[in-house]
């Protein structure tokens, strides 16, 4: 019964909030709440991902016509709302930026998000896209709460604005102090409330979360069926041992 104990203690601490460090102190990370099977959230998220982060960030192992096969949009919906360039509709979702220009403005090439969501988890991109807030003692102005000292700018600030941290002093019981963020205080409105922010970034999160792993559509899709398969089985093998058993007795 060890075994099987530890096991179930295992998936259920994939439940619990998780800590991780920044800024000095802990963060808790936010559930996204995400619905993959959502596909108007994926189509929202995509053309958030395409206009305010294709422009550095590529999707090289996506084909902007698998997501048309998969949201059930045509070429021509694809070409007018996710093709900003000159790009075709079978290519990969690449950026123009070579990476000695990303080098040369950002310090480093820019990482791929094709696989970001299982790489990092739909919860820590949920937390770390609310979580920017303003310092000037960076050279974007912005820092962010869950990644420290990020050199990523807050493309995202026109929608939720600027907002400051809420900074308590922590004290250890080896009488070390430190410094956790425990919120923020928005002090420049954006265009959206916080509300609806943080719609728009779970959008945005789906749609990463589909970049990484797009043949999970069809499995849940197909899930359902089986599982239905499964107890029709279910109960057919039941009756099937009733009906055994019943010359032994």
């Amino acid at each position: 019964m060890k075994p099987l104990f530890a096991m179930m203690l295992l998936l259920f601490s994939g439940f619990l909030p998780v800590n991780v460090s920044a800024g000095g102190g802990d963060v808790v990370l936010v559930p996204a709440d995400i619905q993959l099977d959502d596909r108007e959230a994926i189509k929202r998220g995509a053309k958030l991902f395409v206009d305010y982060c294709l422009n550095c960030h590529s999707a090289a192992l996506m084909r902007y016509s698998r997501i048309a096969q998969d949201l059930g949009m045509s070429n021509d919906e694809v070409s007018s709302q996710l093709i900003t360039t000159d790009a075709k509709v079978g290519e990969m979702m690449k950026v123009a930026m070579t990476a000695e220009d990303a080098k040369r403005w950002f310090g480093m090439a820019m990482p791929d998000l094709s696989v970001i969501a299982r790489a990092r988890g739909v919860d820590w991109l949920y937390t770390y896209l609310r979580s920017f807030y303003r310092d000037d003692s960076r050279p974007w102005g912005v820092n962010n709460a869950v990644f420290k000292d990020v050199g990523m700018p807050h493309v995202l600030w026109e929608l939720q604005g600027l907002q400051v941290p809420i900074i308590e002093s922590h004290t250890d019981e080896q009488g070390n102090t430190s410094e956790v963020i425990r919120g923020f205080t928005l002090v420049e409105e954006g265009l959206l409330n916080s509300a609806e922010y943080d719609a728009v970034v779970r959008d945005l999160v789906t749609f990463l979360a589909y970049l990484g792993e797009p043949s999970k559509l069809q499995r849940l899709a197909l899930g359902k069926w089986v599982l239905l398969f499964l107890a029709g089985l279910l109960v057919l093998t039941l009756l099937l041992k009733k009906e055994y058993w019943r010359d032994i007795r």
